[in-house]
């Protein structure tokens, strides 16, 4: 019967693969900075508390793939990670 579809649940999928997660994007650009010879914390810490792109190299296309993801995503995520592995060392 055809009505019988429109009692089941379909489940989307998106597309996941062609997302780089967020470690990823923050390896790639800490990388980058680091072969153009930058501080990476420095210049990713500037990036955080300006919102201001220029602190990133263009180099490896860190400055797109930075601008990404919001910075208070990353924040939270730096801080999540942080806390984490930082458990037992209370």
């Amino acid at each position: 019967m055809a009505n019988e579809s429109f009692d089941q649940t379909m489940m989307f999928q998106g597309k996941v693969d062609d997302e780089l997660a967020t470690s990823d994007i923050l390896y790639t650009v800490h990388e980058a900075l680091k072969e153009k010879g930058y501080n990476p914390i420095n210049q990713l810490v500037g990036y955080l508390l300006s919102g201001d792109p220029a602190y990133i190299t263009s180099h490896k296309n860190a400055r797109s793939l930075i601008r990404r993801l919001e910075r208070d995503d990353l924040l939270e995520e730096l801080v999540r990670y942080y806390l984490e592995s930082h458990k037992e060392c209370k």
